[in-house]
């Protein structure tokens, strides 16, 4: 059962000399050092909350944030659900993707309500968790997905929504945020969730930490909910990319590892062109230092675990476990969700070998999370991200 509730939020009250793109930032892990450096450049930039240097992160944050609020810098709102449009370019068409931002309160995988599908890192977890304890606040909100609300509550939500800020970043994505204040409304999209299950996109580790949390802290009302963005799953602006990898060897040479491969999978090769053409046919394409691409499958096997027709957890039990040992530490993985990139990168024999993936299929992602299986770690990489520092969910 999902229980997802309006709340008072806390948001950048803007200056006149500002706009919210001085405020907000994409999720902290997908940030580099130097546009780092640029967001922090701008006071009250959540950033400054997320991010602190390692030797100042917790106590400086905290501090930080509360001069904010004393500051005026930051403003609390009635108790509401907000809105969260972003119109962007996908494929060469424009598309829209809105979410209902909320507080979703937190419960075991095993409840049934709240449904994974990736795998996860603990040190992340134990470094937002640390962040959490001090902060009290929610500072970046999960991403879910949920079946979906009625047509007449779509509509009188959005009648409701008063715009709150319009900003578009350098990837021209347009963040549009929105409150959604009326009682009647905000508790038929409460009522409407209820009884739905939610699935989680992105932010397994921020939803895996306030639980966590919350377990810390069982007295405490407040601190059993995080805040969540949850996006119904037949809205047409959802868009899933794969999270391609790249892997960097230690032990074992080109002409081995491929003798290795094509004992374990079918494969044809191609030029790099003709990989990313007819990629869809196959499981993934290999792209390999010296400029030799293949095309890959594995042959599927009644009765076998449903996790094997999935093409990550192929890469990750044959490829990168079974002949490049990355489980044992003798080949490093990377990641990224950039096709062109990587393509890049391999033209330029920066890696070994890149595993290049098909985009995931949403509804093979419910089946199998319905199912109980968690997906090898980064399985996917929905566009756009859901951008933190609209709104905040303090917990003291």
């Amino acid at each position: 059962m999902v229980t997802f509730l309006p709340f008072r939020g806390l948001r950048p009250a803007l200056r006149d000399d500002e706009t919210a793109f001085d405020r907000v930032s994409p999720p902290y892990d997908v940030i580099g050092p130097e546009r780092l450096a640029e967001l922090q450049s701008h006071r009250c930039n959540v950033t400054r909350f997320t991010l602190m240097p390692e030797n100042g992160r917790y106590g400086k944050a905290r501090e930080e944030f509360d001069a904010a609020v004393a500051s005026g810098d930051l403003v609390s709102d009635p108790e509401s659900f907000y809105l969260y449009r972003q119109t962007f370019d996908a494929d060469g068409k424009t598309m829209v993707r809105t979410g209902i931002a909320g507080i979703l309160r937190t419960e075991d995988y095993s409840d049934g309500g709240i449904i994974p599908h990736e795998e996860t890192f603990s040190k992340v977890k134990a470094d937002r968790l640390n962040l959490l304890r001090d902060m009290e606040v929610h500072l970046e909100s999960i991403f879910g997905i949920f079946e979906g609300l009625t047509p007449e509550l779509s509509a009188a939500m959005s009648e409701a929504a008063e715009p709150l800020y319009d900003v578009t970043d350098e990837n021209g994505v347009r963040h549009q945020y929105l409150r959604v204040s009326d009682p009647e409304v905000t508790s038929r999209i409460t009522a409407e969730l209820k009884g739905q299950r939610m699935l989680i996109a992105d932010g397994h580790h921020r939803y895996e930490t306030a639980l966590n949390y919350a377990k810390e802290n069982p007295d405490c009302e407040e601190k059993q909910y995080v805040l969540a963005t949850l996006v119904a799953a037949d809205d047409e602006g959802l868009v899933v990319w794969p999270t391609h990898r790249l892997i960097d060897a230690e032990d074992i040479g080109e002409n081995s590892a491929v003798k290795r491969i094509q004992k374990s999978l079918e494969t044809e090769e191609v030029t790099p062109e003709e990989m990313l053409e007819r990629l869809g046919g196959f499981d993934m394409g290999l792209y390999l230092r010296s400029g030799r691409c293949l095309l890959a499958r594995r042959p599927r096997r009644d009765g076998e675990d449903p996790l094997w027709g999935l093409d990550t957890y192929i890469a990750q039990e044959v490829v990168m476990n079974g002949i490049y040992k990355a489980d044992e530490g003798k080949s490093k993985v990377s990641y990224d969700a950039d096709t062109a990139a990587v393509m890049k990168a391999m033209a330029e024999k920066r890696h070994d070998l890149a595993i290049i993936l098909n985009n995931p299929s949403l509804q093979s992602i419910w089946d199998l999370a319905t199912a109980g299986k968690r997906m090898p770690k980064k399985t996917t990489f929905f566009f756009p991200k859901i951008w933190s520092g609209f709104v905040f969910y303090t917990m003291h």
